[in-house]
């Protein structure tokens, strides 16, 4: 039997034993190996998104648990990274978890420099993902059985190391063995062994103030706020937040979407800029939704705040507008693929009127995809746009999935000249009924004309293929700004392949910017990410849109993982387009605006 060799440590190795870690004596007793493994969705420290049940696929996933400044988890990368090495091309996906309270996303990726840490690390910041493992120690790795979501093995990846001291070799190779038996169907010896490591610390778990959650207290404030716009009759939703009854019903599946943050539909990853109207939960929310599912949903005493508060789903969300124009009824079917429709429709404008905000009411929101509204200008009009596309540059109004009223930025609004015609481009999906559709536009007049004009632009790329079976196949599209701008917000736009977008701001003194990334990209929710302060872009800068499309049977969007896919308007095939608002960065002239004769 090989004994323990003391090992000549460096000073600073000694004291990050003793003050991270403790001996075995103290240690939990061993977890429990029978855990069924609940999906999450998880940012890794460069901005990329995962759920686990993506790798569905995989013959065994891997999660190694990381941690900052742990001297175990920095002496077992290179035993690590062999039995990655050996095992990914059979099949097997690796992943690193960190949870603890004092890394971030920063620290994490200069760590993992230093120690040439290579493997995705998922950083779960709010801990629900550490507590549903019961993970409780750094260097822990964890082996996942995708076909069960069962846990078949857990402990170090070998016997080298331990407190304080480390072997010259090892001489148990526990992980490797584990999945060994596991990739050939055996049954697993030591299915759980015993790891050193450093402890997490998991505070909201151990102070067991999570226990006291109720729905009165501490829920519904939260649902009110993040949920109840789209959770209320006439609003977008599938059901409607009115009691803690129908909440409570609802309570399992709550856990399911808020862990795989499916819900809020917020998909930015907050890395990268700040937006006004950002709907995500904070940890705190997380953590007290999760654990009040977790603990039987009570209800607590008092009021309860959502069935007091009647909907306002059928209501203008901006108040009653100026100007309304209503479309004919559409009648559509239960099931087909349906083309396009467009109606141009000219307003009842006495003079030409600047417009402040504009708001597209959904009449079926079951039924209708989307809709945007083009100007065509009358004669002699210079138009404030060069326009490509009419449905890239230069949008009037829009409507998809998590549109909410545009209100044009203080200072900036849209002009619309006498005798403009305003081209409706409408798209419905069937819902296995028919239906009827009757939707609207409202437009809200400026009071005065304000100094700057409010421009969407739309940098596209249709001269794209994307293979079969593909996972991960880029495309990118660009714009440059010859004039200085200001801008506002971005909308990404891709069809059900699409997986994640990302702006990046390449300046002319050489310098680069992420202004935002969106690696959870969802076709169902189309989100206008509004920033909270406005960007300055100096004349000269090139916006690089990059996107990447899943066209693989992982991506349970996918309509046929089988086909080529190219750019075109059905939802089945594919589009990329980066859309921006912004205003241009000096005044307008005024003899811009106005009628000339030919």
């Amino acid at each position: 039997m090989k004994q323990f060799a003391r090992q000549s440590l460096p000073f600073i190795f000694l004291m990050g034993m003793f003050v991270a870690c403790t001996n075995q004596s103290s240690q939990q007793s061993l977890p429990e190996l029978d855990l069924r493994v609940d999906n999450f969705g998880l940012y890794d420290q460069h901005g990329s998104f995962h759920n686990l049940y993506y790798y569905s696929d995989a013959s065994a996933i891997v999660l190694f648990v990381h941690g900052n400044g742990c001297p175990i988890v920095r002496n077992v990368m290179p035993a690590l990274r062999e039995v990655r090495d050996s095992y990914t091309d059979k099949g097997v996906q690796f992943f690193m978890l960190n949870a603890n309270l004092q890394d971030n996303r920063e620290n994490i990726i200069h760590e993992a420099a230093d120690f040439g840490i290579d493997f995705p690390i998922m950083v779960d910041d709010a801990q629900l993902v550490a507590e549903s493992l019961d993970i409780h120690r750094t260097a822990e790795a964890i082996v996942i059985d995708p076909k069960q979501w069962k846990i078949v093995y857990r402990g170090p990846v070998d016997d080298r190391l331990n407190y304080e001291t480390q072997k010259k070799e090892a001489a148990n190779n526990y992980l490797a063995d584990a999945l060994d038996k596991h990739l050939n169907g055996q049954a697993i010896a030591q299915a759980v062994v015993r790891s050193p490591g450093c402890l997490v610390a998991l505070p909201v778990q151990e102070s067991k103030e999570h226990e006291n959650l109720t729905y009165v207290s501490d829920i519904a404030p939260i649902l009110k706020s993040n949920c109840r716009k789209c959770h209320q009759k006439g609003g977008i939703a599938p059901w409607a937040m009115e009691s803690y009854e129908i909440v409570r019903g609802w309570a399992p599946m709550m856990r399911e979407v808020v862990r795989t943050r499916r819900m809020p539909p917020w998909q930015a990853d907050p890395h990268y800029g700040e937006f006004s109207n950002d709907l995500s939960l904070t940890v705190e929310e997380q953590q007290k939704i999760v654990h009040w599912v977790e603990n039987g949903a009570p209800r607590g005493e008092g009021d309860d705040m959502l069935k007091n508060h009647p909907a306002t789903g059928d209501a203008w969300g901006l108040g009653e507008p100026d100007l309304v124009i209503e479309l004919e009824p559409q009648s559509i079917p239960a099931t087909g693929v349906l083309e396009y429709r467009y109606f141009p429709i000219k307003p009842d404008l006495k003079e030409g009127k600047w417009i402040k905000a504009v708001e597209v009411k959904p009449g079926n929101f079951a039924a209708l995809h989307h809709v945007l509204v083009s100007v065509t200008y009358p004669d002699g009009f210079e138009e404030p746009i060069e326009r490509t596309n009419r449905w890239f540059d230069g949008l009037f109004a829009s409507y998809a999935p998590g549109a909410e009223p545009e209100v044009f930025p203080e200072g900036s609004g849209r002009y619309l000249p006498v005798g403009s015609e305003l081209l409706f481009q409408i798209h419905y999906t069937t819902t296995g009924k028919e239906e009827t559709d009757a939707s609207k536009l409202g437009i809200y007049f400026a009071e005065k004309e304000p100094e700057k004009e409010f421009l969407i632009v739309g940098p596209a790329n249709w001269k794209f293929e994307i293979p079969p079976e593909t996972k991960a196949h880029d495309v990118h599209a660009k714009k440059v700004f010859e004039e200085d701008v200001t801008l506002y917000g971005m909308s990404p736009h891709m069809h059900f392949r699409g997986k994640s977008m990302k702006y990046t701001a390449h300046y002319p003194d050489g310098s680069s910017e992420v202004l935002i990334n969106v690696p959870n990209y969802n076709f169902n929710w189309q989100r206008y990410y509004k920033l909270k302060e406005p960007k300055a872009i100096p004349a000269g800068t090139e916006i690089a849109v990059h996107a990447v499309f899943d066209n693989s049977s992982q991506n349970l969007y996918n309509p046929d993982p089988s086909s080529k896919v190219y750019f075109g308007e059905q939802s089945f095939e594919e589009m990329l387009i980066g859309y921006m608002a912004f205003v241009r960065g000096v005044k307008k002239k005024k003899e811009q605006l106005a009628i000339t004769s030919r």
